[in-house]
């Protein structure tokens, strides 16, 4: 493998300027080989985690490839996502990979959390067809988003609010205090299982969705009520995310993941812990992000709109993706030549100590065959 280098960069976007303090609102790390301008380059974003070091990086620059590590200004700041303005800052980086990096092919890698965040990219980028966020206007930047050449999609989940109504805990009987529950959905109960009936599953997945869809709809409720009160939003906390019947039930969508563990270690102990994705919103950024009624964070209508060559991958130990959320990203692609295959690893794929040259391995050969070096 060759020598490798990396840059800072950093820059501005059409709806958000250089911040009093200095830092400018998009940054993140290009890797490149040493001496050599990349031709083909990937770029990579979050909704909120930093993946300016993203681990793939180094393994693609090494191997001849770019790879921009790339934050939005919702880095670190799930609480107030907005997905218009998150698209806009994706595309001051990739402008930057045409413009400054001289890069003639573009790849989207839709990672982990990040997956539909890129979706929504590449189809808003081939044309806006998303409404705004209540209250807000689209930016005009949106129309000038320049489409990548290809899309991949790696241990991702398929949307924002799929991922949170799937990990939720639908037994919380009060919304402001984290202690409630409800025993009779409460899946970390031995009365109710592992193993979980079909009764039981059925019953506490309607209960997922019937919890996001209450909050919508206080959501909703509550902004017109501020607004009569001259508020523009607030912010407010949903808990207990850790409550994926699959992390405790191997049964359900089997894998080789292990099971009775989560990211975040013991997922009982996760789940009734203040951690966890979607913790702290204001009453727009739930709409945008998370509801499954009103968000365009929903995976399968843009995917849908992507008809560039696709490859999804999906690691075969992975705690938090299901080997049926890769099979419906891959069903939901509308590109007509597009590949799955399972890979060995876990969801970061720090397991088998091989996993990422595998994979960087794997992403280079499928780009060569579409002649993309």
């Amino acid at each position: 493998m060759g020598s490798w280098q990396r840059e800072f960069v950093s820059v501005e976007s059409s709806t958000s300027v250089r911040n009093g303090a200095g830092f400018y609102p998009c940054q993140g790390l290009y890797y490149s080989s040493s001496g050599k301008k990349p031709k083909t380059a990937l770029i990579a974003t979050h909704y909120n985690v930093d993946f300016s070091e993203h681990y793939l990086g180094e393994y693609m620059a090494s191997r001849g490839y770019g790879f921009l590590g790339w934050n939005t200004r919702f880095r670190g700041n799930e609480g107030f996502f907005l997905l218009e303005h998150a698209l806009i800052d994706i595309g001051a980086g990739v402008q930057w990979l045409k413009e400054k990096a001289g890069v003639e092919r573009l790849v989207i890698l839709g990672n982990s959390g990040g997956g539909s965040l890129m979706g929504a990219y590449q189809s808003q980028a081939l044309g806006v067809t998303m409404t705004p966020t209540p209250g807000l206007s689209l930016p005009e930047g949106l129309n000038d988003l320049i489409p990548a050449d290809f899309y991949i999609s790696l241990c991702a989940h398929i949307g924002r609010p799929e991922v949170l109504t799937a990990w939720c805990d639908p037994s919380v009987i009060e919304e402001s205090d984290p202690a409630s529950i409800d025993p009779d959905l409460n899946m970390y109960d031995s009365a109710n299982g592992p193993p979980y009936s079909k009764g039981f599953i059925a019953r506490y997945r309607a209960a997922q969705e019937a919890r996001n869809h209450r909050i919508t709809k206080w959501c909703h409720a509550e902004l017109d009520r501020l607004g009569k009160n001259g508020m523009f939003d607030r912010a407010f906390n949903f808990y207990r995310t850790w409550a994926d019947l699959r992390l405790m039930d191997g049964a359900i969508d089997p894998s080789k993941r292990e099971v009775g563990r989560c990211y975040a270690g013991d997922p009982k102990k996760a789940n009734f812990s203040p951690r966890g994705i979607g913790l702290t919103n204001t009453l727009r950024t739930w709409l945008s992000m998370w509801s499954l009624k009103d968000s365009h964070c929903r995976g399968v209508p843009h995917l849908n709109r992507i008809t560039q060559p696709a490859l999804v991958l999906q690691s075969d130990a992975d705690t938090g993706v299901f080997p049926s959320d890769a099979e419906a990203i891959f069903d939901a692609v509308g590109a007509k030549d597009k590949h799955l295959e399972m890979i060995e690893g876990d969801h970061y794929l720090q397991a088998p100590e091989d996993a990422r040259a595998k994979v960087a391995d794997l992403i280079i050969d499928w780009l060569k065959v579409r002649d993309a070096h």
